[in-house]
């Protein structure tokens, strides 16, 4: 079977998958880090092909909606992936991207570690759909999912956050905003990544004060 056909057929596959997905990490958040890799794989030396079914198959099970089950993801785009004949040693790329690319697992200290030019490309591009404008409507609305309030002044953000107590966290949505997004800028991997996201970045900055401004009582 042919790159574009498996590529074609993946699409096909996630967006059935995630037919009833929270509005956050549903088909098109899939389809926003797809077209964000591609980007930045433009100006990177890289397998296009894992990129394009590492994106595509980043989120297949994310662990927070199945209990906190990290090895579901990685399993359902391993066996997905065996019956579109993916050859093993692209499979086990793909495969150890999806467990890599999680913002939680960069706050375990003690995880394995595994790095590569792809993993670098598909990490930007799911962070850049955390940060902007469509990631303050992201972090609103899985806030709502989860009901938690917007912001309560008397709950400060933890700064210093394990990967255990992210995993957890309860608090606010404007919370999140200090312990993950305003974080990310310094994150980037690639330059591409790293220039759409400093524009993202200032528009967060720039919402909070309009946000505080508000709450307060402002002009």
């Amino acid at each position: 079977m042919d790159q574009s056909k498996i590529i074609e057929n993946t699409i096909e596959f996630v967006k059935n998958e995630l037919k009833n997905a929270e509005g956050g990490h549903d088909w098109f958040h899939i389809e926003r880090v797809f077209k964000n890799a591609i980007l930045i794989s433009k100006e990177e030396s890289v397998d296009i092909f894992v990129v394009s079914l590492a994106a595509l198959l980043h989120d297949i099970a994310d662990a927070k909606f199945h209990n906190g089950d990290e090895t579901i993801g990685p399993k359902k785009a391993s066996d997905f992936l065996k019956q579109q004949k993916v050859n093993v040693k692209t499979r086990e790329h793909i495969i150890n991207i999806i467990k890599h690319i999680s913002f939680k697992n960069s706050l375990d200290k003690n995880a394995t570690k595994f790095t590569s030019k792809e993993l670098e490309v598909v990490q930007d591009a799911d962070r850049l759909d955390a940060i902007g404008a469509i990631g303050i409507a992201r972090c609103f609305n899985y806030g709502g999912f989860k009901n938690r309030s917007i912001y309560n002044p008397e709950i400060l953000p933890e700064l210093r956050l394990s990967k255990e107590s992210y995993k957890n966290s309860d608090a606010p949505s404007i919370n999140h905003f200090y312990e993950k997004l305003l974080l990310l800028k310094d994150q980037m991997n690639t330059s591409t990544g790293k220039k759409i996201a400093a524009e993202r970045h200032r528009f967060m900055e720039l919402y909070l004060e309009q946000f505080y401004n508000e709450w307060n009582g402002k002009l």
